[in-house]
C-alpha cells in the first residue's frame, strides 16, 4: 500500500476515535404560553367574567370551552419537538380564570399521560385572569412557591397615565388608592437534583397605548429584578428563569433597563440576565401582531448563571418560538396572525408560546 494511502488511513482512524462517539445530553423543554381568555362558561360574581358565558358577548358555550381545552393541550403537548420528543417539563400560563380551568386541562388526553402538577394562585386582576406553572411531577419537584403583589399607587401616576387603566388594572380607593394587577409567581424546586427558581409574569397591558401605560410595565421590571437580586443573595450562582407575557418587547425600557436583559452573551455581566429572544426579534420574528406589525411580548429570560459552556449541570442551549402552521390564521383580514378565539369558535391564542431548552451531558 502506497504510504500517502497509510496516512490517510491513519488520520482517518483518529478522527473516528475523536468524534466517532458523540456526547448524549438530557433535554428539557421549558415553555411559556398566554392561553387567551381561558375562562370556564359558569359567572363568577366576584370577576368581570360575564362576556365569558353562554349568554355572554363571547357565547363561550361548553361546546367552545371544551375545544379551546383540546386545542391547547395539543399545543402543549408539542412544543419543542422535534429536538425533545418529550412535552415541555415546565410550562408557564397567563389569562387563565381559576384553578378549576386548570385541573380540566390537564386531564385532556394529550396531557394525562404527563401527570402534571399545578401551581397557581387567585389574582387581584379585576377580570380574574391569573399566571401559574404547570410542571411534570416526574422531572420537577417544587420546594416553595408565593405569589409576588406588584405594588403601585395611583399617586405615583402621573394624570395622563391614569386615564387609561383599563379592564386588567383597578384602582380600588378605599385601599390607599393602590392600582391593582396581576401578581407575580415565584416557584422554587429541583429540576432533576438541581436547584431552580422560576418567575411566571403577565405584566400590564398597552390598553391606552404603550407610552401612556410604559410606567406600570417599569414598575413590574423593578419588581422581577429584585426578586432576581434577592435570590441571588442567597446564592450567587443561583439558576433563574423568568417567563412571561411582558407586553413589552425585548428593546423596550422595561426590559432592556430595568431588568436590565442582555442579548449577547459576550456582554453580561456578573449576576446578569440573558434575554434569547432578542436575537429572535432581530430576525423579525414575533408571537405577537398587531396592525400587521410583529412583536416578542412573549420571553423566557435567564440568568448567566445558566448560559454557561459547561453542560456537566443543566444550561441553556437555545430558545424558540412555537408557530407551526396549524396555529396561524390562513384566511381573512388577519390572515398570517395567531389562530385566536372569535365568536364563531373557539381557536388557540393570540400569542404564539416560547420555549428554551435546557441541556445536561450524561456522565
Amino acid at each position: 500500500m502506497p504510504l500517502k494511502y497509510k496516512f490517510c488511513l491513519i488520520f482517518l482512524f483518529l478522527l473516528t476515535v475523536l468524534f466517532g462517539q458523540s456526547k448524549r445530553y438530557k433535554i428539557h423543554t421549558v415553555a411559556f404560553y398566554n392561553f387567551e381568555n381561558l375562562y370556564d362558561t359558569v359567572n363568577d360574581q366576584f370577576t368581570n367574567d360575564d362576556e365569558w358565558t353562554p349568554i355572554g358577548a363571547q357565547r363561550w358555550t361548553t361546546e367552545k370551552y371544551q375545544q379551546k381545552l383540546k386545542n391547547l393541550a395539543k399545543v402543549i403537548s408539542e412544543i419543542g419537538m422535534p429536538e425533545n420528543s418529550n412535552a415541555p417539563t415546565l410550562i408557564g400560563g397567563a389569562e387563565i380564570e381559576n384553578r378549576g380551568v386548570l385541573e380540566d386541562l390537564i386531564k385532556e388526553p394529550k396531557l394525562l399521560p404527563l401527570d402534571l402538577g399545578i401551581i397557581h394562585f387567585d389574582s387581584p386582576d379585576k377580570r380574574g385572569i391569573d399566571v401559574a406553572l404547570l410542571y411534570q411531577k416526574k422531572y420537577f419537584r417544587p420546594t416553595s412557591y408565593s405569589n409576588i403583589p406588584l405594588i403601585i399607587y395611583k399617586k405615583e401616576i402621573s394624570p395622563k397615565e391614569e386615564e387609561v387603566l383599563d379592564d386588567e388594572i383597578e384602582v380600588k380607593k378605599e385601599n390607599n388608592n393602590r392600582v391593582f394587577t396581576r401578581d407575580q409567581l415565584l416557584i422554587s424546586g429541583f429540576l432533576e437534583d438541581e436547584e431552580i427558581h422560576i418567575i411566571v409574569n403577565h405584566w400590564p397591558s398597552r390598553s391606552g397605548g404603550e407610552k401612556a401605560t410604559t410606567a406600570f410595565r417599569e414598575a413590574a421590571g423593578k419588581l422581577n429584578r429584585k426578586i432576581i437580586d434577592s435570590l441571588q443573595q442567597i446564592n450567587p450562582r443561583a439558576k433563574v428563569l423568568t417567563m412571561g407575557d411582558f407586553n413589552d418587547g425585548p428593546f423596550n425600557k422595561s426590559i432592556k433597563i430595568v431588568l436590565g436583559a442582555y442579548g449577547v452573551k459576550a456582554e453580561i455581566p456578573e449576576f446578569g440576565v440573558f434575554n434569547p429572544f432578542e436575537e429572535l426579534s432581530n430576525k423579525g420574528m414575533g408571537t405577537i401582531a398587531f396592525r400587521d406589525s410583529w412583536n416578542i411580548f412573549d420571553q423566557i429570560i435567564m440568568t448567566e448563571s445558566l448560559i454557561k459552556a459547561d453542560f456537566s449541570t443543566f444550561n441553556f442551549w437555545k430558545a424558540g418560538i412555537f408557530n407551526k402552521p396549524y396555529l396561524i390564521q390562513n384566511t381573512g383580514q388577519y390572515k398570517g396572525y395567531p389562530l385566536r378565539n372569535t365568536i364563531l369558535e373557539a381557536g388557540f391564542s393570540d400569542h404564539f408560546p416560547v420555549y428554551v431548552y435546557l441541556i445536561k451531558e450524561f456522565r
